[in-house]
């Protein structure tokens, strides 16, 4: 049985050290201007030297260019891609078709990750990008257990499933959101939006905080729960899923080390002794709330529920 990718999204390049050193096997960085959602910016600097890091001690570096692309921004994707290339990038991650074509161009030997967040919800489709040049489908945060492991079992292509962090649960290219909320008077209302981290849209109904950003690519609504799967991994693993990510989005540099070894340690007691993985589980959990910011509970998300629309 071999052991899942453990994918790790860093705050900055002063993280690459010890994230390896608590047990990272790849990592997701990029800027804003190609990339969402990231759990900080990389200038290209930091990017060659996150990777020669990562390189050095036998690690992969992915570099997130998913954001949604208008034309003002095509001209400025080749270069770019040929950037990556030029600093060995392991891959791309990719949502926007026109990041394919334009790799297929100028770094037609690039690996490629298919990842819209959304629209991975079958196996088809995922073969579908497989077939056009994607090497991997990273899955929709809203698919449970059971179509995972139907999606894994079919697929023609690696597959990445989001294990622990917040997910997004809305996204608008427009930056006015917020006004929007506020100035209707509706029952949700935008908190702290003067600041850039802790910025909320709160449900009173259901005393629900979801934070709220915005970026270079528009406005983010975030999920009001972190995801904690660590101790429901074994399924998966035995299924084959190639990579586990953590989404270290909105979370210190601290808190993401600590979640890397704690999931490292239960992925290899998963592959190795599986008795001792039981044994451990609801240990490994509690030391996660243990770390957890108090506004953030822990939940499944959609591993053990259908999605209810």
């Amino acid at each position: 049985m071999k052991k899942p990718e453990l994918l790790v999204t860093p705050t900055s390049v002063e993280d690459i050290q010890g994230l390896i050193e608590a047990g990272a096997d790849a990592f997701v960085i990029g800027e804003q201007k190609f990339g969402l959602r990231l759990a900080g910016e990389f200038s290209r600097d930091d990017v060659a030297k996150a990777i020669e890091m990562a390189h050095h001690a036998g690690k992969k570096v992915y570099v997130a260019m998913n954001a949604i692309f208008h034309n003002d921004k095509i001209e400025a994707l080749g270069e770019y891609i040929t950037f990556l290339q030029s600093v060995k990038a392991d891959a791309i991650i990719f949502g926007d078709p026109a990041v394919l074509m334009v790799a297929r161009e100028v770094a037609p030997d690039m690996p490629l990750h298919w990842n819209t967040e959304t629209t991975a919800t079958n196996y088809y489709t995922c073969n579908y990008w497989g077939r056009k040049g994607a090497k991997r489908a990273v899955l929709a945060r809203e698919i449970n257990m059971d179509a995972i492991i139907e999606m894994k079992e079919n697929a023609e292509v690696e597959i990445e499933v989001q294990v622990h962090g917040m997910t997004c649960m809305f996204q608008s290219k427009r930056s006015l959101l917020g006004n929007y909320f506020e100035y209707q008077g509706k029952a949700m209302e935008v908190e702290n939006r003067k600041h850039e981290k802790d910025m909320f849209l709160h449900d009173k109904e259901r005393e629900n905080k979801y934070p709220i950003f915005e970026d270079e690519n528009g406005t983010h609504i975030m999920s009001p729960n972190d995801i904690c799967i660590i101790d429901e991994l074994q399924e998966m693993i035995e299924a084959g899923v190639d990579s586990f990510k953590i989404d270290g989005i909105q979370k210190s540099a601290e808190y993401i080390k600590e979640i890397t070894s704690l999931y490292r340690k239960a992925i290899d007691l998963c592959v190795d002794d599986i008795d001792a993985y039981d044994d451990i589980k609801t240990e490994l959990v509690e030391k996660i709330e243990a770390i957890q910011p108090t506004n953030r509970p822990l939940d499944t998300g959609f591993f053990f529920k259908e999605t209810v629309y």
